[in-house]
C-alpha cells in the first residue's frame, strides 16, 4: 500500500473515531491546515519532476478533497446528534400545571387596556392605532388647535427634528391623531377606540413624560350627547364594578369639540379611602363632547351630513383608581415587588363573561 493510501486510511479511520466537533477541528488541522500532514504533500509537488507531479498531484489533490469531505459530513452528523441531545435535554413539558405562584405578571396598564377594550369592544367599538410620532398636522391643525394654542408651545410638546420642508414631527402628545387617520382614511359611520402612549412634557405623582391614554370615536347621521352619555356610563358601571354608578357632566372646553365636558364620577372619601358609585363627593375621569364641526370640515367629512361624539381618559389613572394604586411613577420603574403586588396573573385574560379583575 502506498504512503498516500495508508495516511488517507489513518485520518479518515481517525475521522470517524471523532466524538465531538472539538476532536473533528484538531484532525482538520493536523491533516489540512498550513503545516498539516496533507498540506505538507501538496507542498512535495514543487520538488518533483513534471512525470512525478502528473502522477502524484492528481492523488494527492484527491486525498485533500476526499478528506475535506469527509471531515464536513462527520462534522455535520456531530451537529445533528448534538442538537438532538439539546432537544431532548431543553424539552418542556406544557402538559404540566402551572406552579402555584408564577413568576410572570401582567402589568396593571396591560391588565387594564384589555379591561377597556372588552368592555367598549361589548359595545360595538373596534380598535385602530397609529405611530407615536406625528404630523404637527394630524396633532394640532386638523384638531382645530391654532398655531398660537398653547398646547403647541415647546415646555408642553416634545418636538422633533426639523424635516428638509421645514416641517417638525412630535411625539403624539394625545391619541387623538388616530381619530383624525381614521376619519380620514374611512367613510362613516364607524366606532373605534384608540389605546396608546401618549407624550408630554410633565412629570410628578401623577403626571408622566410618557402616559397611556384611550380615546373613543363615533361618527355617523344620528349620535347625539345622549349616546355619548349612555356609553360612558355603561363603561363606568362595567369598568369600576358598580352597577349604579352616578354620574355629573360638567361644561368645558376643548378646541377639539363643541360642546365640550368633564365627567365625574360620584365617590366617597371619608375614612381615608376612596369608594366609587357612593358618596357624596366628585372625581374627574374623562373628558369629552360632540366633535368639532371644524375638525369634520377638515377631516373631508360634511359637518352638514355627519356628526358624532369623542372622548378620553387616562389609562394610568384609572388604574390607579381602581386599584389603588397611590403614586404614578412606580408604573414605569420596572420594580418586581411592586409588579408581584400590583400585576396580574399571566392568565388573568379580561372578559366581560369571566369577570374583568380578580
Amino acid at each position: 500500500m502506498s504512503d498516500i493510501e495508508n495516511l488517507k486510511r489513518q485520518i479518515l479511520a481517525a475521522v470517524a473515531q471523532a466524538k465531538d466537533e472539538a476532536a473533528l477541528e484538531r484532525l482538520r488541522v493536523a491533516a489540512l491546515g498550513k503545516k498539516g500532514s496533507v498540506s505538507e504533500l501538496l507542498k512535495s509537488l514543487g520538488t518533483m519532476s513534471l512525470e512525478e507531479r502528473k502522477v502524484q498531484g492528481p492523488l494527492i489533490n484527491g486525498l485533500r478533497d476526499e478528506i475535506g469531505e469527509t471531515i464536513a459530513a462527520r462534522k455535520r452528523a456531530l451537529e445533528d446528534v448534538a442538537l438532538e441531545a439539546r432537544l431532548i435535554t431543553e424539552r418542556v413539558d406544557i402538559t404540566l400545571p402551572a406552579p402555584e405562584f408564577p413568576r410572570g405578571m401582567i402589568h396593571p396598564i396591560s391588565q387594564v387596556e384589555g379591561e377597556v377594550t372588552a368592555i367598549l369592544a361589548d359595545l360595538g367599538f373596534t380598535v385602530a392605532q397609529g405611530p407615536d410620532v406625528e404630523s404637527d398636522d394630524y396633532n394640532f391643525t386638523k384638531l382645530n388647535m391654532p398655531p398660537e394654542h398653547p398646547a403647541r408651545q415647546m415646555h408642553d410638546t416634545f418636538y422633533m427634528k426639523a424635516q428638509k420642508d421645514g416641517s417638525r414631527p412630535v411625539l403624539r402628545t394625545h391619541t387623538s391623531p388616530v381619530q383624525v387617520r381614521t376619519m380620514l382614511g374611512r367613510k362613516p359611520p364607524f366606532r373605534i377606540i384608540a389605546p396608546g402612549r401618549s407624550y408630554r412634557c410633565d412629570s410628578d405623582a401623577t403626571h408622566s413624560p410618557m402616559f397611556h391614554q384611550i380615546e373613543g370615536l363615533v361618527i355617523d347621521e344620528e349620535t347625539h350627547l345622549g349616546h355619548l352619555k349612555w356609553v360612558l356610563e355603561e363603561f363606568c358601571s362595567a369598568f369600576f364594578e358598580v352597577p349604579n354608578v352616578g354620574m355629573r357632566f360638567r361644561p368645558s372646553y376643548f378646541p377639539f369639540t363643541e360642546p365640550s365636558m368633564e365627567v365625574d364620577i360620584q365617590c366617597d372619601r371619608s375614612g381615608g379611602q376612596l369608594r366609587l358609585g357612593e358618596g357624596s363627593d366628585w372625581l374627574e375621569i374623562a373628558g369629552a363632547g360632540m366633535v368639532h364641526p371644524n375638525v369634520l370640515k377638515m377631516c373631508g367629512l360634511d359637518p352638514a351630513r355627519y356628526q358624532g361624539f369623542a372622548f378620553g381618559m387616562g389609562l394610568d389613572r384609572i388604574a390607579m383608581l381602581k386599584y389603588g394604586i397611590p403614586d404614578l411613577r412606580p408604573f414605569f420603574e420596572s420594580d418586581l415587588r411592586w409588579l408581584h403586588h400590583y400585576g396580574f396573573a399571566a392568565l388573568d385574560i379580561p372578559s366581560l363573561e369571566g369577570g374583568l379583575s380578580r
